[in-house]
């Protein structure tokens, strides 16, 4: 076989792994029976832990990217290898159809053992099919007549543009990810449960500070604009009737609980603030969201934890995993419910695990297991480095549109301090870089107690000037000086910022 044979080959086995991919999308969608979904979770699980950080410290939000392009590229690759087996059987038996066959047999195969579904995985098989077919020079009419040179120009044309209209389109989703169960136009699952939400709602919303900019936050965070971080970038799609929670291990008995046994319980409705810990310090993923659910204590009393490390590991269906002190998880949050609609998709449908005081990552999505151990594990983020289930740091945010000049010529500054459960004390501003120091107005606290305050000041301008602002917490301790990269811990130090001409 020549050399150009051999690339006539394997341009074919690019074109059809690229059209399985395209093909898987247009059938599943962006699901987890999307052949790329499994290949995504498994190179974010294998991804060493300095890589990551990397990636999270340098691409931020685009980090993300990475692990899809190259689950992209792994896919067409492993469609193509089976494309370009079924093209070498053909030849070998002088059989065009046996290649076809094995090709496209296989590939649906290889899409049902990736992704469990085997009416969308024909949407990854026949195309390779197709491809396999034109390629082995199988004809419409007899099976025999070999493909010319214009009808595989045409072959790689169509393939090449539904491929790149198809990763496009990917592209789109891997950045708004569409609508699922759960979605935030969903009603929580019961009214009678849902009742005084709305109250809860206003009542937070009321404690803001009336401020001169119409853009920033006020003290619930809208469910679209409440910042979202996973580790992988398709979301494990649970129904309510599906859910359970198990409670395994060190146990005195082991138990499982429904959705349905879980919004029976007494329900609460708390506001919680959650801040991420690979987030620059001045950094966006911040926010906060009136949750509905109940406490995690009673469920947990009732399994009798044991085991000598008193410390059990927090599963997600994502697969993600967090181990905490038993005594920590008993403070936690079961919430099934967000700003009063059901919990979104991209926030943990049905159920996720809210910890008072503790970065966000910590916070299980798609909450599935409550393993007790005798002997403390890394969860997965130690497993990469960083520090894992430590409290959040106390920090004051000045955003950009929190920087705004008033009527009268005078410019107000305005912001969001978190402490976790400490409590935000006071903020304090400086607009001449440290020299000198006033005390900003700060928002009325709330009584959750686990949720962030709104602070403003407002001075006359002249000319250019440092804006620095730093927090103190509710135990007295002030921010600190000290700064830090997100790894391992959380980023630190105090916000700057330059205002005026």
């Amino acid at each position: 076989m020549g050399i150009g044979t051999t690339r006539r080959d394997l341009s074919l086995a690019v074109a059809a792994g690229a059209a399985a991919v395209a093909g898987s999308y247009l059938a599943a969608g962006w699901s987890r029976s999307f052949v790329v979904a499994p290949l995504d979770q498994a190179i974010v699980n294998r991804t060493p832990g300095p890589v990551v950080t990397v990636a999270i410290e340098t691409l931020g939000d685009s980090g993300h990217l990475l692990h899809v392009a190259l689950a992209l590229a792994v896919a067409t690759g492993l469609f193509g290898a089976l494309s370009l087996i079924g093209q070498r059987i053909a030849v070998r038996t002088d059989r065009p159809w046996t290649g076809v066959a094995a090709a496209g047999g296989g590939s649906w195969l290889l899409a049902v053992g990736m992704t469990g579904a085997p009416v969308p995985a024909l949407g990854a098989a026949f195309p390779v099919a197709v491809i396999t077919a034109l390629g082995n020079g199988v004809s419409a009419s007899d099976g025999t007549q070999p493909v010319d040179a214009a009808r595989r120009r045409v072959l790689r044309t169509v393939s090449g543009s539904l491929a790149f209209v198809v990763a496009a389109v990917i592209g789109r989703e891997a950045f708004e990810a569409g609508p699922g169960p759960g979605d935030a136009s969903d009603p929580l699952p019961d009214a009678p449960r849902s009742e005084g939400v709305e109250t809860r709602i206003r009542d937070v919303e009321s404690a803001s500070l009336t401020l001169e900019s119409d853009d920033l936050l006020g003290m619930v965070s809208p469910i679209g604009e409440f910042y979202n971080v996973d580790i992988a970038q398709l979301d494990p799609e649970v129904t309510a009737a599906e859910w359970s929670l198990t409670f395994t291990g060190e146990t005195g008995s082991e138990r499982t609980v429904t959705f349905d046994d879980l919004i029976d319980r007494p329900v609460e409705h708390r506001a919680i603030s959650l801040r991420c810990v690979g987030e620059r310090l001045n950094g966006r993923k911040l926010d906060t969201a009136v949750w509905t659910g109940t406490p995690i204590r009673p469920l947990l009393e009732s399994v009798d934890p044991g085991g000598d490390c008193d410390c059990a590991m927090v599963r997600g269906e994502d697969g993600y995993y967090v181990q905490f002190p038993v005594d920590v998880l008993a403070e936690g949050f079961l919430a099934w419910g967000m700003n009063g609609k059901a919990l979104p998709t991209g926030h943990g449908h049905p159920v996720r695990v809210l910890i008072p005081g503790h970065w966000g990552e910590t916070n299980v999505k798609w909450l599935s297991e409550i393993d007790l151990l005798n002997v403390e594990e890394d969860g997965y983020w130690e497993e990469r480095g960083w520090e894992g289930t430590g409290e959040v740091k106390t920090v004051a945010k000045l955003w950009d549109e929190g920087i705004t000049e008033r009527p009268d010529g005078r410019i107000e500054l305005a912001g969001h301090a978190y402490a976790g459960t400490r409590g935000i004390e006071r903020v304090e501003v400086s607009t001449d870089g440290g020299g000198s120091w006033t005390d900003a107005t700060l928002s009325d606290p709330l009584p959750d107690g686990d949720v962030w305050r709104q602070w403003r000041h407002v001075f006359d301008p002249d000319g250019t000037h440092e804006v620095v602002v730093r927090a103190v917490d509710g135990e007295g301790t002030r921010q600190t000086l000290e700064s830090s990269d997100p790894s391992p811990s959380g980023a630190s130090g105090w916000v700057r910022r330059t205002v005026g001409e």
